[in-house]
């Protein structure tokens, strides 16, 4: 009788076993609202995604969202003045993965103090430069707001694919042979698609398109 009871008892344990992994209801809504295709906006012209809201959340609400595996840095490629930025080589956004890259609001006379602390300076790729903070100014940074976000899916998109679940763009801006990007001012999104490498998604607010439009058409124009 007892060795009855205890048979029973593993195939019941058997059949409930996989429930107790099965993700909830929560969870199944949380994982498709972090898709890089679930773009809110607000009255105010600000958009969310990923879980952040740009121009809003802080980078230590992002580190909360992504864990301590995000690498802070202030990155300055040749020319330019340089952008606080936080990286994430292994993005899971709902059932797609990819490298993710978050711009920091800070202001050019702060990013410059912030450089100077800086704790170690290493060169990246070609001459591109990356600046270490210290922890006080690691501290202030977290209180600073996400003012744009960049994807890189790790599969790559044909335009059939974005088209179907990001619509029809407003635009199309061909920057070279192989490469053009696809405009939605309404959702703050420039994807480009690339015939011969990786799409790009950059994620900005709507209010704040013109930061991505304007220039996009200046280099196209010389």
């Amino acid at each position: 009788m007892k060795l009855i009871v205890a048979i029973l008892s593993l195939i019941v344990l058997a059949i409930l076993a996989p429930l107790a992994f099965m993700p909830s209801a929560d969870d199944i809504h949380s994982q498709q609202s972090a898709l890089p295709w679930q773009i809110e906006v607000d009255a105010q012209g600000r958009s969310k995604v990923f879980g952040l809201t740009l121009e809003q959340s802080t980078l230590g609400e992002a580190r909360e969202r992504f864990g301590l595996d995000l690498t802070v840095a202030i990155v300055t490629a040749p020319g330019e003045t340089g952008a606080l930025e936080a990286y994430l080589s292994s993005a899971q956004l709902g059932f797609v993965t990819g490298k993710l890259v978050l711009t920091i609001a800070v202001a050019g006379d702060e990013l410059d103090r912030m450089r100077q602390r800086a704790v170690k300076t290493e060169y990246m790729e070609s001459t591109t430069r990356k600046a270490t903070l210290s922890a006080a100014d690691l501290a202030t940074a977290m209180t600073r707001p996400i003012d744009s976000i960049v994807f890189i899916p790790s599969v790559n998109l044909d335009e059939e694919a974005v088209l179907s679940r990001f619509g029809a763009p407003s635009e199309r801006v061909a920057t070279n042979a192989h490469q053009t990007h696809l405009l939605y001012p309404d959702k703050g999104l420039d994807l480009i698609v690339d015939t011969e490498g990786k799409e790009i998604l950059q994620y900005v607010a709507p209010r704040s398109f013109a930061r991505v439009h304007t220039p996009l058409r200046a280099a196209v124009a010389q």
